[in-house]
């Protein structure tokens, strides 16, 4: 049976009339008559009496429209829920130098807006395909985000920086030039263990260059990075946002600054939907709200 049949019969017996039904669902008179006979004949049995006057359930037609009632308003109800509240698990894949985005408060306060909502994070460094893996959204540089993506910005452009301990200046000296690195002890980043570590990138009056260092210590793990430098372990590479607080306190000290040009920042991606999620949306307007205020 057709269950699209239910709701006319539902309008049907409230309006008891078949022209004054179809103007509520929108349709003609005749596809009302027509539904109703088509209910009639899948069940069997008249669930409505009509006359060139008026029109009323029967005894099987109104004890059936008594029991559709409450689970119809319930589905109804489900609907809407699902419509205008943000609820469900949000699967998202971000990258490990998305500082802003990880470091709690963005996704604290979403999370205290939307209590539906269940963020589920993965920090991942790896290309990956987020409609394959199951994820609702992803947070990358916006440069290795795929054309085919929406993108909405999450905080400013970035810039990249060159750090290191003043105990690890005072004793080895600091670079004057890029290619400086390539005598000093280096803390790297690789994205996964077969790929070369990450060259660190440069600007010389306007044309932009990268250095190949070998780092001592070479990880995928940004905390790592930064506590190796940390502990006077050499210099480190990484967004300036990610040791902002470090060059604050003091315990670090940021190097060749006047080489490192500003680039695109972080971008919270998707692909297209022409029917977004509500949490999806949520969480997009959020980030446009943080960005405002921050």
């Amino acid at each position: 049976m057709d269950l699209n049949l239910l709701p006319l019969l539902l309008a049907v017996a409230e309006e008891q009339n078949f022209r004054a039904a179809a103007d509520r669902l929108g349709v003609t008179r005749s596809a009302v008559s027509q539904g109703i006979r088509r209910l009639e004949d899948a069940l069997g049995i008249q669930v409505v009496m009509r006359t060139t006057r008026s029109v009323r359930l029967t005894e099987a037609g109104a004890r059936l429209v008594e029991s559709l009632r409450a689970p119809m308003a319930a589905v109804q109800d489900a609907l809407e829920a699902n419509e205008n509240v943000p609820s469900g698990r949000l699967r998202l894949a971000v990258t490990s130098i998305a500082e802003e985005f990880l470091s709690g408060p963005l996704l604290a306060r979403f999370a205290e807006a939307h209590p539906k909502v269940t963020v589920d994070v993965t920090v991942i460094d790896d290309a990956l395909d987020i409609v394959a893996g199951g994820y609702d959204a992803g947070v990358r540089l916006g440069e290795v985000i795929e054309q085919d993506m929406i993108a909405v910005p999450v905080g400013g452009p970035q810039r990249e920086v060159a750090a290191a301990t003043p105990a690890y200046i005072a004793r080895y000296g600091a670079p004057n030039h890029p290619k400086d690195l390539l005598d000093h002890r280096c803390v790297g980043w690789r994205p996964a263990p077969d790929t070369a570590p990450w060259r660190w990138e440069f600007e010389e009056n306007g044309k932009p260059f990268d250095v190949m260092v070998d780092p001592q210590v070479t990880t995928n793990d940004l905390r790592l990075m930064l506590r190796v430098a940390l502990a006077d372990g050499g210099i480190t590479f990484a967004p300036w946002d990610c040791m902002r607080e470090h060059f604050d306190s003091g315990a670090l000290v940021p190097l060749l600054t006047g080489y490192l040009p500003p680039f695109s920042g972080f971008y919270l991606y998707f692909p297209q939907r022409q029917n977004m999620a509500p949490k999806l949306r949520a969480l997009i307007n959020h980030i446009r709200q943080w960005r405002f205020v921050d």
